[in-house]
C-alpha cells in the first residue's frame, strides 16, 4: 500500500518515539508517568489546583508516555498508516485539531465513567483512536449490512470500533510484563471523536472550494 505524505502525522511519530526514549534511556518511566500522565481524579477531588497547567495539558502530554516498547510500536503503526491518510483529507490543520480533541474527548470519557479512578492514563491510543475514528468515516468502504433501523455505514463503524478495541486488548496483552492497563473507556472516546470531528472538519476545510 503507497501511502500519502503526511508532514505533521510524521513529526507526530518522531516526537512521541523521541518522547520514549529519553524516558526509557533515562530510566524515568514511574516519575513520567505522574508527571505527564492523566489521572482523573486530580481532575474532580480538585487536586489540580496544586498544578492547573500540568492537568491541563495532562491528557495531551500523556499521549507521548508509553509503557513499553511494544505499547508504543503498535500505536505508531496504527498512526503512520491511517494518520497519513487522514492529513491528506483534513490538512495539517484538521489532523492536529482531532489529535488534540481525541486526546481531550478520551479524558472526559474517563471523567464521566470513572471519576474518582487515581489510575494513571498513558500513551497516544486516546489521539490514535480518533484518527482510527475519522478515518473509518473517511475512506471505509462499506461491506456491512443494515441491521434493522441501522444503516450499513453505521454498522461498518461499529465493526471497526470493535476492532480497533480488539487490537489494544491484543497490545494489553503484549505488553502486561510493562504493567501496562488497556482503558477501552478512553478509546471509545477518542473514536467517537474522531467519528463526529472527521465530516466537519473535512467541510472546513474546503469551505472556500
Amino acid at each position: 500500500m503507497d501511502l500519502p505524505r503526511g508532514r505533521l502525522t510524521d513529526f507526530i511519530i518522531w516526537v512521541t518515539f523521541a518522547a520514549w526514549a529519553i524516558v526509557f534511556g533515562m530510566g524515568w518511566q514511574q516519575q513520567a508517568d505522574m508527571m505527564f500522565g492523566f489521572i482523573p481524579a486530580e481532575i474532580t477531588s480538585g487536586a489540580w489546583r496544586l498544578a492547573p497547567l500540568r492537568a491541563a495539558l495532562s491528557p495531551l502530554t500523556a499521549t507521548l508516555v508509553h509503557g513499553g516498547l511494544m505499547h508504543l510500536l503498535f500505536n505508531l503503526l496504527t498512526l503512520l498508516v491511517c494518520g497519513r491518510f487522514v492529513e491528506r483529507a483534513l490538512g495539517m490543520w484538521g489532523m492536529g485539531a482531532l489529535y488534540v480533541a481525541g486526546a481531550y474527548a478520551a479524558a472526559l470519557a474517563r471523567i464521566l465513567v470513572t471519576p474518582e479512578s487515581p489510575v494513571v492514563g498513558i500513551g497516544a491510543s486516546t489521539s490514535v483512536s480518533a484518527i482510527i475514528g475519522a478515518y473509518a468515516v473517511l475512506f471505509s468502504v462499506s461491506r456491512a449490512k443494515a441491521i434493522g433501523p441501522i444503516p450499513a455505514k453505521a454498522v461498518q463503524v461499529i465493526w471497526l470500533a470493535l476492532a480497533w478495541i480488539g487490537i489494544q486488548l491484543l497490545t494489553g496483552l503484549a505488553t502486561r510484563g510493562f504493567g501496562t492497563q488497556i482503558d477501552i473507556v478512553s478509546h471509545i472516546g477518542g473514536f467517537l471523536a474522531g467519528i463526529l470531528l472527521a465530516r466537519p472538519l473535512l467541510r472546513f476545510r474546503f469551505r472556500k472550494a
